[in-house]
């Protein structure tokens, strides 16, 4: 099970009328995003530009190269595939021109953890009339949630490190 898959729609959609955005377009490439990767939950890394709206109203869509399409795996709503450059372009400028898109960006890099989408991309998005702003708090909200199984794996780890320390302490002080 993903992030994306605990996903509730109806919450985003709320924080998304909140913070005044049409959608979130989650960027990746090559992993350079590790939102991305815990949101989706693909293995490894996608080798061609991602794109996957989740827009305030209307269904999600991807944006995948054909060769990537098996890596990414089931995701909501609609798959639009491309091969070529200007097939992406069509449909980027197709599903998100002129809207306002939160993407994990941060201005003047004051959080570098967030700062994912390249600028090449942001001038990309820009030609084609969509106004971005940071994601982070869709990120805190719902890509940075621990799933029950995270968590308790967490606890189990905490728990086994504090037995290491308590008894690789008593060896040493014997």
């Amino acid at each position: 099970m993903t992030a994306l898959d605990r996903v509730d729609f109806a919450e985003l959609r709320a924080v998304l009328g909140e913070l005044g955005v049409d959608g979130w377009l989650i960027f990746d490439f090559h992993g350079v995003n590790p939102v991305a990767a815990r949101l989706v939950g693909y293995e490894g890394m996608v080798t061609r530009r991602l794109f996957l709206w989740l827009p305030a109203t209307g269904s999600p869509k991807s944006i995948v190269h054909t060769i990537d399409a098996p890596a990414v795996g089931d995701l909501p709503g609609e798959i639009l595939l491309y091969t070529r450059w200007s097939e992406l372009h069509q449909l980027l400028e197709k599903t998100v021109g002129g809207k306002r898109a939160a993407m994990e960006i941060s201005p003047e890099d004051a959080v570098p953890y967030l700062d994912r989408v390249p600028a090449g991309v942001i001038e990309l998005l820009h030609k084609f009339g969509v106004a971005v702003t940071p994601s982070d708090r869709l990120v805190t909200q719902f890509a940075s949630r621990w799933s029950l199984t995270e968590m308790e794996d967490h606890r189990r780890a905490a728990e086994a490190l504090a037995r290491i320390a308590q008894e690789t302490l008593q060896t040493v002080g014997d």
